[in-house]
């Protein structure tokens, strides 16, 4: 198994290999272009977006900078706003569904690490350059507006219709149709 096939299994895999840290830094470049284009050169940055994102629906607007891991574990579905300075470490699949609504400082988080600093830092040959990881996807439904600078964790999905208050920090499953905040973030009332 390839050290992309664990990643995206939830298996510790290690970011050091060779073929991740390629995608990696095609990634950060390919971000870097995005973040430098003329903000109305928008055939350029649909190139880019083509190239950089696993997938994504019509009239998708990404508001400068954006900051990935990898891109293409990154699928949006048709009219999708992200708002400026939003960070998706992509190590596995996140999801956004149709008309959703990221507002500025999104995190969205799938990588994390063991709490073992023993695991975190295993060698093999005495050499270990990077610590290993273990990701989760995040599944962010239809119709779902995630306030600004909300934290959104490894393992979360968001269910349609669905409000996250801003500065929330989402470490369980939220479900559809609801009014949800805070740290960590619960559902507070129906979303009518």
């Amino acid at each position: 198994m390839t050290e992309w096939e664990k990643m995206l299994a939830g298996e510790l895999y290690d970011c050091g290999d060779e073929a991740l840290l390629r995608q990696w830094h095609r990634a950060k470049n390919l971000v870097r272009d995005y973040n430098r284009a003329d903000s109305e050169d928008l055939e350029k940055k649909d190139r880019i977006l083509a190239e950089l994102l696993g997938g994504r629906g019509e009239d998708l607007w990404i508001t400068p900078p954006f900051y990935v891991d990898y891109g293409k574990n990154i699928f949006f579905g048709h009219h999708c706003e992200v708002n400026m300075n939003c960070t998706f470490l992509d190590d596995n699949r996140i999801v956004i569904g149709n008309y959703a609504l990221i507002a500025p400082n999104v995190q969205i988080y799938t990588a994390f690490h063991p709490t073992r600093a023993a695991e975190r830092w295993q060698t093999e040959g005495g050499v270990q350059r990077f610590c290993r990881t273990r990701s989760a996807p995040v599944i962010i439904g239809d119709h779902v507006w995630i306030g600004g600078g909300s934290i959104i964790m490894p393992g979360v999905t968001i269910g349609d219709n669905t409000v996250i208050g801003a500065g929330s920090v989402v470490t369980k499953p939220v479900p559809g149709n609801v009014i949800a905040r805070g740290a960590p973030c619960k559902a507070v009332r129906p979303n009518e």
